[in-house]
């Protein structure tokens, strides 16, 4: 809404917002434009959110409750890593604050952006596996998921429905971090 309202465009509600997010910070930009709004427009919208979302990504985000724990029992058994639409500094710096010690890339310009599979090829070899579980919370990470041939635990926590992500080919579910 900063981004929006800087360039004159009214703001956005937050169940609206929450719709426009997980297909990169341009799409969300070009969701959150008025119809209609010119293609160069969205990019100067966008270049005002990325430096403020990355200086204020904090605010108000934080771990799911019980994510911490269950991140702590997997990390002594498993490799973990974050992939995120996300611009990359500010999924580096909330990663590096909330879950320290787990590798993380966001949306880089070198690399395309989930539901692309590159970005979590990118991270498997950085992390050193050639298999994985992905887990998420949005069609995009059913799409990615399928498109680097990896299963998908889709969790109902999130940003979408069970309905939403069934509809888009999830298949197994957690209710609970726990369930991870």
């Amino acid at each position: 809404n900063y981004a929006l309202k800087v360039h004159g465009y009214p703001g956005r509600t937050l169940p609206e917002l929450r719709r426009f997010v997980g297909n990169g910070a341009y799409n969300q930009m070009r969701l959150s434009c008025p119809d209609g709004t010119a293609p160069e427009q969205i990019q100067a919208v966008l270049d005002t959110y990325k430096p403020y979302y990355t200086d204020h990504c904090r605010i108000k985000t934080r771990p799911y409750p019980g994510i911490l724990a269950v991140l702590k029992q997997l990390q002594n058994n498993y490799p973990l890593a974050i992939v995120s639409n996300k611009p990359d500094a500010a999924v580096k710096a909330l990663c590096a604050e909330h879950f320290p010690g787990i590798y993380a890339l966001g949306e880089t310009p070198d690399c395309p952006r989930k539901p692309a599979p590159d970005m979590l090829f990118k991270t498997m070899e950085e992390i050193g596996v050639d298999r994985c579980v992905y887990v998420g919370d949005t069609e995009v990470d059913v799409i990615t998921a399928k498109a680097a041939g990896a299963p998908c635990l889709c969790v109902l926590w999130g940003f979408r429905s069970r309905e939403e992500i069934e509809a888009m080919g999830g298949q197994y579910f957690c209710d609970d971090p726990a369930d991870l």
